[in-house]
């Protein structure tokens, strides 16, 4: 093949190792290569195993050799958040408060792709504890967006769209509480996808919130997207809360039309603050899904701030549970702006916990009857506000900053807390060249419907096959 191979998408990679055009080890090493000339201006990976990915790449080469191929990912040079067990290794979660603790087993996710074949070539990092959405990280330095160092590429999550999005390896592993996974593939222009709640195990994954943590894939595409998809999903015995539902074949879903196909477009608090320039690409993505036949139309839907209060006050109190000791006994070890977030917590009364956690029902009964039986899918923004950098949005005490933090998390977390699959897919560019996002919600279980509207959009548009240029100091700009 011609050109870098870490530039492919995972889809087009697995095909051409199918039909040994290349070999895992080859591209492993594009991604090695590329990872080691960026990082020192990303900053995307805390940790890169060579060796033993280099190997894992030959085991998968010397499988295809003999016909024994474990799927489409067997080969494919993947990462994952450090927030994610793996036996006799150190998860650190982004914190020094971690790293004496070694795993004693593997999450059930990395499991999963170890028996797909997947080529793991290290960890990425996080913000500390899963508790910031803007890729600050005072211990291991902050991670920067590659289409402009000087802006964030969110959090908590942004390293793992980072890495994506500067074609450092061809998917990774985030998780998403809040919009931890969909708010970073908006800022760095990658598919983002949060599982419903219960569709992947959580087991082995380092908890900020046990009733709304997922883990979900970020990949260049949907296409791609549904390929990791289709290797994490499904029961676990390691974890009572991952549903006992049936997995479907993903894959086969994006090759099904999308006309006739229902989007609801909510008539209130999404899109009353949403930036001019963000705004734009909205109104030009659903004049794409129009002309793919998709039926766009506006829907009247519940409060989205009663979900986002509940929300908070769940995450809070369940992160306080967590960290309650570290915070008495070791508070100078979390970055500022962490402790100080999850203290309000301690103060919060087990009765509007409870009251919190017994509203979740009720209020996703009422979206469901609601917006999500008049469409398949809900249509939103992922963020309403332009891409901060990371100067402005560092958590420094003063007001700006404050009112930057304020806005994250406003499109997203509703979702999180009713415990719907959303995704995030890239929609253009904003007019300070930032990549922005589009945000599909659908009912629980419903992962193939996104999917396949994600790939028809992605048919119609070039927004996926953009890139930033191959960092090596310069500063990023896009390329057709």
């Amino acid at each position: 093949m011609t050109g870098n191979p870490a530039d492919l998408t995972l889809s087009a990679a697995a095909a051409l190792l199918g039909a040994g055009g290349i070999s895992a080890v080859e591209l492993t090493d594009a991604c090695l290569d590329r990872i080691e000339r960026q990082q020192p201006l990303v900053n995307a990976f805390l940790t890169v195993d060579r060796d033993s990915a280099r190997a894992a790449a030959a085991a998968s080469d010397k499988r295809r050799a003999r016909g024994d191929s474990r799927g489409p990912l067997d080969g494919i040079p993947v990462a994952h958040k450090d927030l994610f067990d793996r036996a006799g290794r150190v998860t650190t979660a982004g914190s020094i408060l971690l790293n004496d603790r070694i795993a004693q087993s593997t999450a059930t996710v990395l499991a999963k792709l170890d028996a797909a074949g997947a080529v793991e070539i290290g960890t990425l990092g996080a913000s500390e504890f899963a508790a910031g959405a803007t890729g600050h990280n005072r211990h291991y330095g902050d991670c920067r967006n590659p289409w402009d160092p000087a802006r964030i590429p969110g959090g908590s999550s942004g390293a793992s769209a980072a890495a994506v999005a500067a074609r450092q390896v061809f998917a990774s592993l985030g998780t998403d509480t809040g919009g931890s996974v969909r708010m970073p593939a908006h800022f760095c222009g990658t598919v983002g996808l949060r599982p419903t709640q219960g569709r992947v195990s959580r087991h082995g994954i380092f908890p900020r919130s046990w009733s709304m943590d997922t883990a979900g894939p970020l990949a260049r595409t949907a296409e791609d997207a549904a390929l990791v998809l289709q290797a994490i999903a499904g029961p676990d015995p390691g974890d009572p809360t991952a549903e006992a539902v049936a997995v479907p074949e993903y894959s086969t879903a994006l090759g099904e039309p999308v006309a006739g196909l229902r989007i609801g477009v909510p008539t209130r608090y999404f899109f009353d603050e949403v930036d001019s320039g963000i705004r734009v690409l909205l109104d030009d993505a659903l004049e794409i899904f129009a002309g793919l036949g998709v039926i766009a139309a506006p829907v009247d839907v519940p409060d989205p701030s009663v979900p986002f209060r509940l929300a908070l006050i769940v995450l809070k109190a369940e992160a306080a549970a967590v960290h309650e000791d570290w915070m008495r006994n070791r508070p100078g070890d979390y970055d500022r702006g962490i402790r100080e977030g999850m203290e309000d917590g301690l103060s919060l009364s087990a009765v509007d916990y409870l009251r919190a956690l017994r509203e979740r029902g009720p209020a996703l009964a009422h979206w469901l009857a609601g917006p999500l039986s008049q469409a398949d899918v809900l249509f939103t923004p992922v963020m309403d506000d332009p891409t901060p950098t990371l100067a402005e949005s560092a958590v420094t005490g003063s007001e700006g900053a404050a009112r930057v933090m304020a806005r994250f998390g406003r499109c997203t977390r509703p979702f999180s807390f009713l415990g719907l699959p959303a995704m995030s897919v890239p929609c253009g560019f904003q007019p300070d060249g930032m990549p922005a996002g589009l945000q599909l919600i659908g009912r629980p279980f419903a992962e193939r419907t996104l999917l396949r509207l994600g790939h028809g959009y992605r048919q119609a548009t070039d927004w996926h096959d953009r890139a930033p240029a191959a960092v090596s100091g310069d500063t990023p700009t896009t390329t057709g």
